[in-house]
């Protein structure tokens, strides 16, 4: 059993970390500010409500918590937003996660799991992503997510004892297969939930962000990965360091694409509801399209996904959408 720190575990992925975590017995100390998560997510653990920017609050919480290890959820994540508001990126991804980082390695966390994106990739000629393609974030949320990547290597460089697990995410998508917590993100961003509440009545319709994308219909595709299987990977990833492994960098996906329009006419066919859309102009920021290219993980850690169904991540987002008051 290890002792965690989990930062933004009232969040959509945190709180699915926070579940299989919990469930295999280790004792977690969730810290979250609540203003993406929601404090009924967190099912295991001790929780404080605190924004990591308070730093002398949060050093209280390091220095007595006697730490094994640091599983880091709390950044911001949207693309656009991250465009026309690049100091709440900097600040919040950057400084507050450099300042997270001095306080683990002063009280010896030295084990430390990142959420990173797929993001810091950009625009890459055929949208496949390996680990070792090139980085050239379009934004400042692939920029930030990029610029703790950089912190994390120069930190087990420097600090021998230190060791960390990098994940690239694509997109995340679905709820808990149990149906015990889900996204619950006020103005979520991400197509699957904003077509499933659409679907739900909670909203009239929704705006497809560009049509004339070099894609087959016009539309970005994405890879989508679901929150059950990113969350099994994260502990994977944690196993693998109790183990002894050495720092990586992963990307989690499924290597394989699915177009904004054909993810919509899915959440139409799990539900039974039509889907009522607007066409927009494109987003600042948006790549025409990413997809995993995801062996390292399996071939490193012994992840293996479970839940690699579009219809299931779309039905079980549908699922918690509806029931979600």
């Amino acid at each position: 059993m290890a002792n965690i720190l989990v930062t933004g575990g009232a969040g959509y992925i945190g709180s699915h970390v926070v579940k299989l975590l919990g469930e295999s017995d280790h004792k977690l100390t969730i810290i979250d500010d609540l203003s993406t998560g929601k404090k009924e997510s967190v099912l295991f653990g001790k929780f404080v409500e605190l924004n990591i920017g308070n730093t002398e609050k949060l050093e209280e919480v390091i220095k007595s918590g006697n730490f094994d290890a640091c599983f880091h959820f709390a950044g911001s994540i949207v693309v656009p937003e991250s465009v026309t508001d690049p100091i709440k990126y900097y600040e919040n991804n950057t400084k507050n996660t450099f300042e997270l980082l001095k306080l683990c390695h002063k009280y010896s966390v030295n084990k430390f799991i990142f959420s990173s994106t797929a993001a810091v990739y950009g625009d890459v000629e055929g949208g496949i992503c390996s680990e070792d393609t090139p980085i050239n974030p379009l934004n400042p949320y692939g920029k930030t997510k990029y610029m703790t990547e950089w912190m994390l290597e120069d930190f087990a460089h420097a600090y021998k004892s230190f060791e960390y697990v990098i994940f690239r995410y694509f997109n995340v998508a679905g709820a808990n297969v149990d149906g015990k917590i889900g996204q619950c993100t006020p103005n979520a961003t991400h197509l699957i939930k904003i077509a499933s509440q659409v679907a739900a009545g909670k909203r009239d319709k929704m705006v497809i962000f560009g049509t004339d994308y070099p894609t087959p219909d016009g539309t970005c595709i994405r890879d989508y990965i679901h929150v059950d299987d990113l969350a099994q990977a994260h502990v994977d990833g944690f196993n693998y360091l109790l183990k002894g492994g050495k720092s990586q960098v992963m990307n989690a996906g499924y290597g394989q694409g699915y177009s904004v329009k054909e993810v919509i006419e899915t959440v139409r066919e799990v539900t039974g509801h039509d889907v009522p859309v607007d066409l927009g102009e494109r987003r600042a920021g948006d790549a025409a399209k990413l997809i995993s290219k995801a062996e390292k993980i399996g071939h490193t850690i012994g992840w293996k996904p479970k839940f690699n169904d579009i219809e299931l991540i779309c039905k079980t987002a549908s699922n918690w959408e509806k029931n979600l008051s």
